[in-house]
C-alpha cells in the first residue's frame, strides 16, 4: 500500500516551526484555542513526531511527555481520514514502549473518544472542559 506521507521523530529545536504551523492551524485557528493554552512550555521536554507529505510539507504532529502523557495530536484538514492520526499515535505508543513506560494517558476531545478506543484506550473519569472543548481523560496500559 502506497502512502503519500512519512513520519519522523522530530527535533523540537530545529523543527518547531513546522510543528507550530500544524498546531496553530488545527488548534488555534480551527478550534479557537488561545496561544497561552497551546504553548504550555512543555515542548522542549517532549518527544515529537512530525508527518510530512511527499513534498516535505508538515501535515501532522503529536507529542509524548516524559510522564507518558500523549498530546497535541493534530492533522491538517485535507489529510484527515487518511490514517495519519492513527499512524502518529501508533508510532508514539511504540516510542513509549521503547522508553519503558508501562502506561500512557491523554485528554481526548470528546468527539474523538471512539478513535482512541479503537487503539485500546479506555475512558477514565468524567468529561471536562479544556479550552472550551469537552474532553475525556483516557489511559492505555503498554504491554510487554
Amino acid at each position: 500500500m502506497k502512502t503519500d506521507y512519512t513520519i519522523i521523530q522530530a527535533d523540537w529545536s530545529s523543527e518547531q516551526a513546522d510543528i507550530k504551523l500544524v498546531r496553530e492551524t488545527v488548534f488555534m485557528q480551527e478550534q479557537n484555542v488561545s496561544a497561552e493554552l497551546e504553548w504550555d512550555g512543555l515542548d522542549d521536554k517532549a518527544i515529537h513526531l512530525l508527518a510530512r507529505d511527499d513534498f516535505g510539507k508538515a501535515i501532522g504532529t503529536a507529542r509524548l511527555l516524559p510522564d507518558g502523557h500523549i498530546g497535541r495530536l493534530a492533522v491538517l484538514k485535507p489529510w484527515r481520514s487518511k490514517g495519519i492520526g492513527k499512524a502518529l499515535l501508533t508510532r508514539l505508543l511504540g516510542v513509549a514502549k521503547k522508553n519503558k513506560l508501562n502506561k500512557v494517558d491523554l485528554n481526548a476531545q470528546s468527539q474523538a473518544v471512539g478513535f482512541y478506543e479503537k487503539l485500546g484506550f479506555t475512558a477514565n473519569g468524567e468529561e471536562f472542559l479544556d479550552a472550551n472543548i469537552l474532553h475525556q481523560h483516557m489511559e492505555k496500559i503498554i504491554s510487554e
